[in-house]
């Protein structure tokens, strides 16, 4: 497994190109004995994707086309997820370990219940999306997404890192933000600033928080 470090995170990402290592190119993500293993699959669009109850251990997805996508518990170990286009995906109460995701849209999405441990989110597009009750139980992290009108809501992200994300409009919620890295993003058009108590900002970024709060308390500055 290869290490990527992030502020003061280190997030372990799969290594799908170990020697010794084969992965079975595979038709379907489904599989009646509930587990699809050593795989990889993509170069599809398809009309829905649904998975329930599905394990995803050690495999590669990459440039899928959905249009409508659920998915409940289907928990991923060791994969990676790349070029891919999830459309408005629902999907609750999984777990993802050692997962990497680059270069994918998830707008829209309505993302419930899940806990991330060793997670790494890299340009992708949470436009849109509402997270609730997504808990970081490990090291989590986020780098040149968007999260534009994105919304969080009863998440825990303690310690998980943002890192030149775009965070237009984006809704912190109540939750729990302890040590959540905010450094290197413009934070000036957030919502929720008052719940963000406890995180890491560098020096400059008070000005974008001030600014964030006026903006939502309506505040009207001027003689006028």
């Amino acid at each position: 497994m290869a290490g990527r470090t992030f502020g003061r995170i280190t997030v372990t990402t799969p290594d799908l190109d170990e020697p010794g290592l084969y992965l079975s190119v595979v038709e379907s993500l489904d599989s009646p004995r509930g587990a699809v293993q050593d795989f990889t699959y993509g170069d599809v669009e398809l009309r829905t994707l649904a998975l329930t109850g599905i394990q995803l251990i050690t495999g590669r997805v990459s440039n899928i086309r959905a249009k409508h996508v659920e998915f409940d518990a289907l928990n991923l170990h060791g994969v990676e997820i790349n070029s891919s286009d999830l459309g408005s995906a629902r999907w609750s109460r999984s777990k993802l370990t050692r997962v990497r995701f680059h270069d994918c849209k998830v707008m829209g999405a309505a993302l419930d219940g899940m806990v991330l441990d060793d997670v790494l989110f890299e340009k992708c597009r949470f436009d849109y999306a509402g997270f609730e009750s997504v808990r970081a139980c490990g090291p989590v992290a986020f780098v040149g997404c968007a999260f534009t009108e994105a919304v969080f809501t009863d998440c825990d992200l303690s310690g998980a890192v943002f890192s030149d994300c775009g965070l237009r409009l984006t809704e912190f919620g109540g939750g729990r933000y302890r040590d959540t890295d905010l450094r290197g993003n413009d934070l000036s058009q957030i919502r929720g600033v008052a719940n963000l108590a406890k995180v890491r900002i560098e020096s400059g970024q008070q000005t974008d928080l001030a600014q964030a709060l006026v903006h939502e308390l309506g505040i009207t500055i001027g003689d006028g």
